[in-house]
């Protein structure tokens, strides 16, 4: 068995392990990330490629500060909230902002427009906080290239993932003018084209682009990147102190880290033992889907030994996001996670009785909240999106693209339920037909108008930018009252676990007596939230999970070194 040396190992390629790896090898350090996937990136690769960073140069120069943004969070955590570790988080953006963008040359952009996801929360911002980066050349990547995380097949357009923003904007009115269908038609056939020609397309974006970019740097600063690599168990010597892991995979073997091994493997979504324990809704263990990579709660396997345990005090222990459950040409399991698309015009959401429930223009994991709450003791936790001929003809639902596309496929899959009333929908799907009927009445009345007395909708920035702004009078509202009708079915799944190793502001992993395990560190959804179970914007999960990392790859060093220099000085305490 091969024994390896190397200062940091950091186990998991998403943007909290790149983060880390990035800035340790900045500071001189050798570096090995290791990844149980074939490709690098993580989740974050199939991501929307935010990261929510209060404290930004675009925010502090219109305005926002610090105080505001602790305000924000504050409220959104409620009774989970922690005020050191937000202060840690807030006080670290710059730093870490700087040295991404000006060491590590990341590019980031600025929009003029991304709000935070509850802008009648005290201290929330229509822009200055959530930031994402421009579409990267793959090519960029050098010998890394093919060994990202690809796109989630079922969130791109024929291959092409437009980027939130204009680039979406564009494509959704695609089947609206001229100008708009030329320019997604070469975006499309240039993916086709470089497919075809070089395996995957050069252009990324979203997620990819930023993890692209991350990757991309790391390997200019001499980070070893380790795929099909699984860690099996972390080392320590006999002091107690971590001191690297043992791998199983292609590189199977001893990885000893001098500095410590930092945890960044996510978080445990996608084990259905733990969702047992930590998700309420899901007792048995079925009531959960995960479109998320990689979340089988490696994190804690790897660190109960040394007394890591779950930290469960966020008030919702993941970032929820309602997920339709489908099936491909071949019958492979695909996701759909609704994100956005059920926040424009012609669109609502049912529960299983037919009955509105929530504001369809909140975030997916606020509405996600709502749906816990509405099935709350009911078997099972789902609903539907209903949507008329309008609203699919213009804008499709999700994965269910509209005119031209042939709806043939979507309906074959499972996605999509088409009836030519509202009466014949009601029985496909299994709801009463009246009450999806005065559901449909009670909304179509306010819609008309542009109002949504009910719920709201449509009445602030954040609701406008999941709409169509060039719908008038409201971009999130108009009747639904067209036929044939569409239905979709949504369940509840995550983007990451909100709970997560318990750790301390260094980002250590703390034991069972909440005590630093001396050398192991845990970054990411691997950690528990600094949000306390709210979700504050865009980036959400990236923003602390780059910011996190970044600190832990400029501390390391000081810690072994503080350390080093303690043990000394307890051996002369206990001679005396």
């Amino acid at each position: 068995m091969q024994t390896i040396n190397t200062d940091v190992l950091v186990i998991g390629s998403g943007a909290a392990g790149i983060a880390t790896a990035l800035k340790a090898a900045h500071e001189g350090h050798s570096v090995i990330v290791v990844d149980k996937d074939r490709y690098l990136g993580g989740t974050t690769a199939i991501s929307g490629g935010w990261a929510w960073l209060p404290g930004n140069r675009q925010g502090v120069s219109q305005g926002d500060t610090r105080e505001e943004a602790e305000t924000y969070i504050r409220h959104l955590a409620g009774k989970s909230y922690d005020p050191v570790a937000a202060g840690v988080f807030l006080d670290s953006v710059p730093e870490a902002m700087n040295f991404f963008e000006d060491d590590a040359r990341i590019e980031f952009q600025y929009p003029e427009k991304a709000p935070d996801y509850q802008m009648d929360t005290p201290g929330a911002k229509v822009s200055g906080r959530a930031v994402t980066v421009p579409a990267a050349d793959a090519r960029m990547l050098g010998h890394n290239r093919l060994r990202v995380q690809p796109y989630l097949l079922s969130y791109t357009v024929f291959g092409y993932m437009p980027e939130v923003g204009p680039d979406i904007a564009m494509f959704l009115k695609a089947n609206q003018n001229l100008k708009a269908f030329t320019y997604a038609a070469k975006r499309v056939t240039s993916t086709w084209a470089q497919t075809l020609l070089h395996k995957r397309a050069y252009t990324r974006t979203n997620g990819n682009a930023l993890m692209t970019r991350m990757i991309a740097a790391a390997d200019e600063a001499g980070v070893r990147m380790w795929t099909s690599t699984s860690a099996q168990e972390i080392l320590r010597d006999a002091s107690g102190a971590v001191t690297g892991a043992r791998l199983s995979g292609e590189h199977a073997g001893e990885v000893r880290a001098r500095l410590g091994v930092v945890i960044a493997a996510g978080g445990f979504s996608g084990n259905a033992d733990l969702r047992k324990r930590f998700f309420p809704h899901d007792p048995e263990g079925t009531n959960h889907t995960t479109p998320t990579i990689g979340h089988h709660g490696d994190s804690l396997r790897l660190a109960e030994p040394f007394g890591g345990h779950i930290d469960d005090t966020p008030h919702q222990p993941a970032a929820w996001g309602p997920v339709t459950v489908f099936h491909g040409l071949r019958g492979q399991k695909r996701w759909f996670p609704h994100l956005r698309a059920f926040g424009l015009p012609g669109l609502i959401a049912v529960d299983r009785e037919g009955v509105r429930f929530a504001n369809e223009s909140l975030s997916y994991h606020d509405y996600g909240v709502e749906m816990l709450k509405n099935d709350k003791g009911r078997e099972g936790t789902y609903g539907w999106i209903i949507a008329d001929q309008k609203a699919m003809r213009r804008y499709g639902i999700g994965y269910a693209k509209p005119w031209p596309f042939p709806q043939t496929y979507f309906k074959r899959s499972g996605f999509l339920h088409k009836a030519p009333t509202v009466a014949a929908l009601a029985r496909e799907i299994g709801v009463p037909a009246d009450r999806l009927q005065a559901t449909l009445d009670e909304f179509n009345a306010g819609a008309a108008r542009g109002e949504d007395p009910k719920f709201q909708r449509g009445s602030n920035w954040f609701h406008h930018f999941k709409g169509d702004m060039d719908h008038k009078p409201n971009p999130n509202l108009a009747p639904i009252d067209q036929g044939p009708y569409y239905a979709v079915k949504i369940e509840m799944g995550d983007l990451g676990t909100y709970a997560g190793l318990a750790v301390n502001t260094r980002s250590e992993v703390l034991d069972d007596d909440n005590q630093p395990v001396p050398g192991l560190y845990a970054v990411g959804t691997a950690a528990v939230s600094v949000f306390g179970g709210g979700y504050p914007g865009y980036g959400a999960n990236i923003g602390p999970a780059m910011v996190f990392g970044y600190r832990v790859g400029r501390d390391i060093a000081a810690h072994a070194e503080e350390r080093r220099v303690a043990k000394p000085a307890a051996r002369k305490s206990v001679r005396s």
